[in-house]
């Protein structure tokens, strides 16, 4: 079975491997950006296979949770030294929190409309936080979007019993509707037995009814539930069901995501919802785990074999010589250069 295992690890990355995962990281991609345009960038680190194997490239672990805050980070700065024409937001703990103000900034200078940037942030976060109830509260949590509209959530979430986390992606263009199966992927160590996921295709009629059971029943109607199903009504707090209830209607919701974004609304909310719309509409939801299981392989704490620093910064020289040198090079001294990458990089494991 393919695995990325992703246990939490504590401490830093030591500032000489984070300044050369910088500017590694940034020239891949700005030697990337001559055959591909943003939006083919950002499909790439939607996959998660991929994201961890460039990642891994860097010199990273390949098991560790680390690697989305550090690579994120990295490229964050990295873009904005050379001028990439892609925008990172937020990042780890009171970092996510700066995300609409960051993108406000990036979008003045853009002439783009942040408000839309900032409704799919706050949407993906609670999306993955009480949508997607895994066991993993969010801790991470970075928006990246280009000057055409394309947009890319990358955020984390931590388990602090398990010592395990959960990285969630979400692009924009490969999606229909975002309360419908949104990810590109959700990488875990492993499977929960039991996960309420609300935007799943198999809980499509459990959305309408939580909806349905908002917009068309009265609050007397719910204290008058049948007495039927398993379910315990201790389970339900019916005096937040009906404040919560109130802001719905002030709100004027017409769909499920218009519920996320209502404030109150969280994972005890929704799983509440969840359980009324079963005991009233006899709709049982699906409960399967989303996560999918993917690997790669890298080497920050030696394994499998230790960071060759004088190798790293050859690749770092030569890759410069061809970005500073690209318009009068010829397709066989480029490719000279990249195989010259390439057998260093290999050597470096031995």
């Amino acid at each position: 079975m393919e695995v990325i295992s992703l246990p939490l690890h504590y401490g830093k990355v030591p500032q000489w491997l984070f300044n050369r995962i910088k500017r590694l990281s940034s020239l891949i991609i700005e030697y990337l950006l001559e055959e591909y345009e943003t939006h083919d960038i950002l499909e790439k680190f939607s996959d998660p296979l991929w994201f961890q194997s460039f990642g891994c490239f860097l010199g990273f672990d390949w098991h560790s949770s680390g690697i989305t805050v550090t690579l994120t980070n990295a490229l964050k700065k990295g873009f904005l030294e050379r001028d990439i024409p892609i925008y990172i937001s937020g990042g780890k703990g009171k970092f996510a929190l700066e995300t609409p103000k960051e993108i406000l900034n990036f979008s003045e200078k853009l002439n783009l409309n942040p408000d839309y940037f900032i409704y799919f942030s706050r949407l993906t976060a609670k999306i993955d936080n009480a949508c997607v109830q895994d066991k993993h509260n969010l801790y991470h949590h970075t928006f990246w979007f280009d000057n055409k509209g394309n947009w890319l959530v990358v955020q984390q979430g931590m388990n602090t019993l398990k010592r395990t986390a959960r990285r969630y992606h979400i692009f924009s263009k490969t999606f229909k509707e975002i309360t419908c199966e949104p990810h590109t992927g959700i990488i875990a160590d492993n499977k929960e037995i039991k996960v309420l996921n609300l935007v799943s295709e198999k809980n499509k009629s459990i959305r309408e009814s939580i909806v349905n059971l908002i917009k068309e029943r009265s609050i007397n109607e719910i204290y008058k539930m049948p007495d039927r199903h398993i379910i315990k009504l201790k389970d339900i707090n019916l005096k937040k069901i009906f404040e919560i209830s109130l802001n719905f209607y002030n709100e004027n919701v017409n769909k499920f995501e218009d519920i996320l974004l209502i404030r109150g609304v969280g994972e005890k909310t929704l799983r509440a919802l969840t359980l009324l719309s079963e005991l009233i509409y006899g709709r049982k939801p699906d409960y399967s785990d989303p996560a999918r299981f993917s690997f790669a392989h890298g080497g920050k704490d030696g394994i499998p074999y230790r960071i060759n620093k004088s190798t790293y910064d050859k690749t770092i020289e030569i890759l410069e010589k061809i970005l500073i040198s690209k318009k009068g090079f010829r397709e066989s001294e480029r490719t000279f250069l990249l195989r010259r990458i390439y057998y260093l990089v290999n050597e470096g494991a031995n």
